[in-house]
């Protein structure tokens, strides 16, 4: 007859399963969770340093491959939306793509919108999570490129003509839009004549055409330009100099 209070002796067997169970069990919870195994698989396949590069409202998405990958050994998968939608878009052209760039121009057309695009990896069977860009609004982002100078003699003077960059966008018949499309534009053009061996500012303000006394006999110059945009208080880099006469 056992004492009352007396400890129950269980069957090493049972003991043995048991813990086995209670342990495969543990095992299966951390691996539902991402405890273990995956989740350092998915941290190196995800790509880094994701943001958009904008040139004249040439919108590109730009990343780089996730620290355990090489560009050659994976493909991506892009989506974008616009800020507040909830739902995001397949990029058709870059889904399950193997470069590292994204062209989103068509994408982010409405220029004061505010973007957001992300990318995840793949690799060998394993995706990684998303990688998100900084939200990104074209219209105060993008870098304007200089203008272009086309140089013209008239009348013993000459004409500079100024091309402001051309936008992504066409109009309803095709024709490319022009910068001066979204944006006033002021015109900054200055000269650097070979007699003088200084620059000097030869106009500022919104008209295209600039014209700049006749150049002394065997003499030359160059010119250059650049474009500010005062109700975003920046403007382009300076043109390459464009020269005439004799150097």
């Amino acid at each position: 007859m056992s004492l009352k209070g007396a400890p129950v002796a269980w069957p090493v067997a049972l003991v043995t399963m048991m813990l086995k169970r209670c342990f495969l069990g543990f095992l299966l919870s951390l691996f539902l969770t991402g405890g273990v195994g995956p989740q350092p698989a998915r941290d190196s396949l995800k790509p880094q340093r994701v943001r958009f590069q904008s040139r004249n409202f040439h919108n590109v998405l730009l990343w780089q491959p996730g620290w355990a990958l090489s560009s050659n050994r994976s493909v991506y998968f892009v989506q974008y939306k616009v800020y507040g939608e909830r739902e995001w878009k397949h990029k058709e052209e870059c889904w399950g793509t193997q470069e590292l760039f994204c062209d989103l121009t068509n994408e982010t057309s409405d220029l004061q919108e505010p973007y957001y695009g992300r990318v995840r990896a793949a690799s060998a069977g394993s995706y990684s999570g998303w990688s998100m860009t900084p939200r990104f609004i074209p219209w105060w982002e993008t870098t304007i490129e200089p203008p272009v100078i086309n140089i013209t003699r008239v009348n013993g003077l000459l004409s500079v003509v100024l091309h402001a960059p051309d936008f992504p966008y066409r109009h309803l018949k095709g024709k490319t839009k022009s910068m001066e499309n979204y944006y006033e534009l002021e015109y900054r053009v200055f000269i650097m004549k070979n007699s003088l061996k200084m620059e000097q500012q030869l106009y500022e303000g919104p008209r295209r055409v600039v014209e700049v006394e006749a150049l002394l006999p065997h003499s030359g110059a160059c010119l250059m330009a650049e474009i500010y945009i005062p109700r975003l208080d920046r403007g382009s880099p300076r043109s390459a100099k464009t020269c005439v006469g004799v150097a």
